[in-house]
């Protein structure tokens, strides 16, 4: 078993770091707040630390997964920061989604130091990182990624390499593509059943199990038609993922008309008030146009 920090114990990596620790790693955490830190030190029998750096001294794997670019910088760089505590040899995984331009300046920054960095964005939300079965997509050199494997698989259902430093990013980004103009679709068939006099969930039972089916229509479908968006992926950060988005489009000269549409509608959303509402409060948005 490894000796590993976790840094970041939002939605995501507290019960991350909690998977960690029952696969029987060493685990000590950091958290800006640390309180929280040592809510979850108390609850799985670990250790906290006041810096990312005291978190990192000594371990064989660091791994973040805070909130942006910004954030992520922060735990990583200066004094205080989690690469001047740790030691060469040593692997830090990122399991923030952030830009591949932040991913690839520190990826070099770590290799001054003889650190390892993998870029390795989640995919599942919330009950994905509960339950321990995250889609895990990574970047960076292969002799780090195969070490770093074995302890990712303690909250993942698929981990991949996808290639160098930034491919891991890349590849979330068109996750979170085709995220949003699947329930950009979803939300408009479900409004188009309400205006139609449709009973919603009849329509969802027979279509789902056709070509209309997706993960978004079967785990979001009830919610929506219930006006409920008090949980999952929030807007707010969906925006911040969509905005990483279309600025990679417009360095690799990609075209993403959907994707700016939709960022768009979650715009409107904001202004509704819904920055924190699930990212399927898309729906909310075409109700409130009534």
């Amino acid at each position: 078993m490894a000796k590993i920090a976790f840094l970041g114990l939002g939605v995501m990596g507290y019960p991350m770091a909690g998977h960690l620790k029952s696969a029987g790693h060493e685990v000590c955490v950091y958290n800006r707040t640390t309180a929280k830190a040592e809510t979850w030190a108390q609850a799985h029998e670990g250790s906290f630390a006041a810096t990312p750096r005291a978190a990192a001294e000594g371990a064989e794997f660091v791994l973040s997964c805070v909130g942006n670019d910004d954030d992520l910088r922060a735990v990583c760089l200066g004094p205080d920061g989690a690469f001047a505590g740790m030691a060469k040899g040593s692997v830090f995984v990122d399991h923030t989604t952030v830009s591949a331009k932040v991913t690839r300046g520190l990826y070099a920054e770590a290799g001054k130091s003889g650190i390892s960095f993998v870029d390795a964005p989640i995919s599942g939300g919330q009950a994905g990182a509960e339950n321990g079965v995250l889609s895990v997509m990574c970047g960076g050199d292969v002799e780090a990624f195969e070490q770093a494997e074995p302890v990712i698989q303690a909250y993942a259902r698929i981990c991949r390499r996808i290639g160098d430093s930034g491919a891991g990013q890349m590849t979330k980004m068109c996750n979170q593509i085709a995220i949003a103009g699947l329930v950009q679709g979803l939300s408009e068939a479900l409004h188009f059943a309400e205006k139609a006099g449709l009973d919603g969930r009849s329509v969802v039972e027979v279509i789902s199990q056709g070509a209309a089916g997706s993960w978004q229509m079967a785990n979001r479908y009830e919610t929506m038609l219930d006006d409920q968006f008090e949980h999952g992926f929030a807007v707010d950060w969906m925006r911040k993922d969509l905005g990483i988005c279309l600025d990679a489009a417009n360095e690799t000269g990609a075209s993403l008309p959907v994707t700016a549409l939709v960022d768009q509608f979650y715009k409107e959303v904001q202004k509704l008030g819904g920055g924190r509402w699930d990212t399927s409060s898309l729906l909310k948005r075409l109700r409130a146009l009534d």
